[in-house]
């Protein structure tokens, strides 16, 4: 239970979050955030695993690009309710 929050919760700190975040933040729609956080949660999955899918573990891979889909979609909100203020 400890290595399954410590993952989602090095995932929320770390590139999928944080990046996902601010690539949601370039677009107003939410489709194509969503996608690109995703995009960036797989990309960083595959950095850590040495650019091999051998090594990917695939509860670490769903978390992070669940965690890049989530911080893009929020990424898009913030965006859009920046605009309407």
């Amino acid at each position: 239970m400890l290595e399954i929050l410590g993952t989602i919760g090095s995932n929320l700190l770390g590139l999928p979050g944080v990046l996902g975040l601010a690539v949601g933040m370039t677009t107003r729609n939410i489709g194509l955030a969503s996608a690109l956080g995703g995009i960036v949660g797989l990309v960083e999955a595959m950095l850590f695993a040495g650019l091999s899918v051998a090594h990917l573990t695939t509860v670490e891979t769903l978390f992070s690009v669940t965690v890049g889909i989530v911080a893009g979609f929020c990424g898009s909100l913030i965006r859009r309710q920046g605009t309407t203020v």
